[in-house]
């Protein structure tokens, strides 16, 4: 049963419609966020890597773990043969806690949504997990992702369901495939995002290859 604390972390996280709430919901959480969000079952960060292993080389670099919180990806594709993984997110207690974790080669403080600090085709693939959901990146971000993934390369990322068709994600992938800056690889069913608690939060996965 979900407690007390972790649904007004949840709540907050949810709420918030700004990146300067957004930052601030996810620095009052992040000392207690990886043992709140391991009760709750949360596993996107973890069932990430298998997508990744599917269709990225091993070996590939670099990557980057666009929306990386506390950095509970890195070590585990680190542990799969990516040994050169970057990693981004807004809040800098995440990355704080994320530099501790060591799974990442570099950290850079940034919020998707807006330009990202990389060259055109700079990264191998880009992968991101937990943050297309309500209250956080738009889709517009993933303009930026394709941008800064090279050619051959995939951009492949969970969406929440409520926001797949609600927040414009749909016509995003279509105007990226229209405008021959990407082609769909790989869309799966709607899965739980918390295998115990929140049993009503489904995420899907996609990937996509750029052009």
């Amino acid at each position: 049963m979900t407690g007390e604390a972790d649904k007004t972390a949840l709540d907050m996280v949810y709420a918030a419609s700004t990146e300067t709430e957004l930052a601030a919901a996810y620095a009052a959480w992040a000392n207690s966020y990886d043992t709140e969000t391991a009760a709750l079952g949360y596993c996107l960060p973890f069932v990430i890597a298998a997508w990744v292993a599917r269709h990225v080389a091993k070996g590939a670099l670099p990557l980057l773990d666009a929306g990386c919180g506390t950095g509970l990806s890195g070590p585990y594709l680190r542990a799969l043969g990516y040994d050169e993984i970057e990693g981004l997110d807004l809040s800098d207690e995440m990355l704080d806690l994320a530099r501790a974790r060591g799974g990442y080669t570099a950290l850079t403080r940034a919020a998707l949504g807006g330009p990202l600090p990389w060259a055109n085709g700079h990264f191998a693939a880009a992968f991101s997990t937990g943050v297309f959901t309500a209250g956080h990146a738009p889709a517009s971000s993933l303009d930026e992702l394709a941008r800064i993934t090279r050619p051959g390369g995939f951009v492949i990322f969970t969406v929440r369901d409520v926001v797949l068709e609600a927040g414009g994600f749909r016509p995003k992938f279509a105007a990226l495939e229209l405008a021959r800056k990407w082609r769909p690889v790989e869309e799966s069913p709607p899965f739980r995002a918390f295998a115990v608690a929140e049993p009503e939060v489904l995420v899907q996965a996609f990937v996509f290859e750029v052009l």
